[in-house]
């Protein structure tokens, strides 16, 4: 698991990336701003918690009790779908129904982090 948490982390950050050039170059000069303003927050937080898939890959290396890192990388993935994706598919179809889903990723980032602490409290 830590492997798949590295290569999916990396390969999301990679993606992210991407997808920030390609907002920058392609959508903001034909966006409306508030359009692009959806994007480049799904790409912020889409980087944020690929990293932090990245740091949970090294955290399960390292760590014996690896339970609550590996499904920490699990919702943190789910987090990365649900509100990064729901936020880039708003900004592209303009769909208000597809805003409904981020609060679920959101929601699944704040108990990725929280199983990241709890692991790390009940380590020491």
């Amino acid at each position: 698991m830590s492997r798949l948490a590295i290569l999916l982390g990396s390969g999301n950050a990679a993606f992210a990336i991407v997808l920030s050039a390609y907002s920058a170059h392609a959508l903001r000069p034909a966006w409306p701003e508030y359009r692009y303003s959806i994007f480049q927050i799904a790409v912020d937080y889409h980087l944020y918690h690929a990293l932090g898939l990245v740091v949970i890959g090294i955290l399960i290396a390292q760590h014996s009790d690896r339970g609550l890192l590996r499904a920490a990388a699990a919702v943190m993935l789910a987090g990365i779908i649900l509100f990064c994706g729901g936020l880039y598919f708003l900004s592209l179809t303009e769909l208000a129904w597809s805003a409904r889903i981020t609060p679920f990723g959101g929601v699944a980032f704040i108990i990725s982090w929280g199983l990241v602490m709890t692991a790390y409290l009940r380590k020491n």
